[in-house]
């Protein structure tokens, strides 16, 4: 692999991005970065050429793929994150969810794969979540979001690998990154569903203000990107190596008992 490339990160401003970002800029790569306001990012990065995106708007996407033809290295981390029953969760909120988590993501790789075949060169990261193999109540949407973008990296990288190019998915356990203040809630007034959703969240939160930080998951996301031959999955945080380990050789019914009670609930 040649020292330099050039690469896109999703949703740069902030958390993940913005560590992956800086990671790379300090490699010296040419880096774009995206934010839906290019100049709203508190904390711009030197030598990061920051692009709007839209992920919900297919005309963005667009211009947004053209302005980073040249890109050797994608990586997919803007997304929401979402929370609320299922029975009370508005659809409109699903739709937007998916458009951003996993059909805007999945059009943007459409649109830059090519260039990284024609070079016999590529590597596309999905920034996952470790909610994808260990689900937890009342974040049904989020899950099945992140669940449907490993899908899609798994299912493609047969697909591409013949042309130089390597998908995988990151999937982070609980991050210090202060997402829990940017989640969206849907939680009707008077819901039966309060009490136990009020406790998943609060040890959510808790879980996250003490969980690893943004440039552990970009060291991650980096070893991925430098791999000759990417793995399918590489998960970081939450004591992953014990918990998948458990997932292969525990009943599921148990493993899921287990994700429950590690958020307070039943």
């Amino acid at each position: 692999m040649v020292a330099t490339r050039t690469a896109l990160v999703t949703g740069a401003s902030s958390g993940i991005g913005e560590a992956v970002a800086r990671a790379l800029v300090g490699r010296g790569w040419k880096v774009y970065g995206t934010s839906r306001n290019p100049d709203s990012v508190a904390r711009p990065i030197a030598g990061v050429e920051y692009l709007a995106l839209d992920l919900t708007d297919e005309a963005s996407i667009a211009a947004c793929a053209a302005a980073a033809a040249d890109v050797d290295v994608l990586v997919n981390n803007a997304g929401e994150s979402q929370s609320g029953p299922l029975e009370e969760l508005p659809m409109e909120a699903i739709d937007r969810l998916f458009r951003t988590n996993v059909f805007g993501a999945v059009r943007l790789t459409q649109l830059l794969l090519p260039g990284m075949r024609a070079r016999r060169y590529g590597r596309v990261v999905m920034v996952g979540s470790m909610l994808a193999s260990f689900p937890l109540a009342h974040r049904s949407s989020y899950v099945a979001a992140k669940a449907a973008i490993k899908g899609f990296a798994t299912a493609a990288r047969r697909e591409v690998s013949p042309f130089g190019i390597g998908i995988t998915t990151v999937e982070p356990g609980s991050i210090a990154t202060g997402i829990g203040e940017r989640r969206t809630h849907y939680l009707r007034d008077g819901s039966p569903y309060t009490a136990d959703y009020n406790t998943m969240i609060e040890h959510l939160d808790a879980n996250e203000r003490g969980g690893i930080s943004a440039e552990t998951v970009a060291t991650t996301v980096l070893e991925a990107i430098d791999a000759d031959k990417p793995k399918v999955l590489y998960a970081v945080g939450s004591n992953a190596p014990l918990v998948f380990a458990l997932r292969r050789i525990a009943p599921r019914g148990l493993v899921e008992k287990i994700v429950s009670r590690k958020h307070g609930l039943r």
